[in-house]
């Protein structure tokens, strides 16, 4: 088996859970922020942000980070020269610290100091979509 594409496979597997649980991850503070007066559901919406975030999200991001640094050393160290490459970075980047924003936003939630409406988290849903069309585009066709 191609080790190359092992690590390329696994790469795609993390990017796919990471992305999902940054698609998914907001729309579970709307309901959050919409139910904010009822206590129990409240409680089952904090016990799927936390697992969400800490068991699935954060070591698929992790895993993402380190297969795409092992995939960029596999092709060699020169492909950082590349334009397309440098503008991929920069959107994980981007994702990373968006990533990051939300475990913000699961702390003020769980403490009972969010001042974000749903409609809000609504509209900051949207961003990991730009941002995977951006990269996908940039990764296929390679334009810079």
């Amino acid at each position: 088996m191609n080790f190359y594409l092992t690590i390329k496979a696994l790469h795609l597997i993390a990017v796919i859970s990471w992305m999902a649980g940054l698609l998914y991850l907001p729309r579970i503070y709307v309901y959050h922020v919409e139910n904010s007066q009822n206590k129990d559901v409240i409680n089952i919406f904090q016990v799927m942000e936390k697992r969400l975030y800490f068991y699935i999200m954060r070591p698929a991001m992790i895993l993402t980070w380190i297969f795409g640094i092992i995939l960029i050393y596999l092709s060699g160290i020169e492909i950082f020269s590349q334009l397309w490459l440098q503008s991929k970075l920069v959107l994980v980047i981007l994702l990373s610290i968006y990533h990051e924003y939300l475990g913000k936003c699961l702390y003020s939630l769980k403490n009972g100091t969010n001042t974000r409406s749903a409609k809000y988290f609504r509209v900051i849903n949207e961003i990991p979509t730009i941002i995977l069309i951006l990269v996908i585009f940039i990764v296929i066709f390679k334009p810079i």
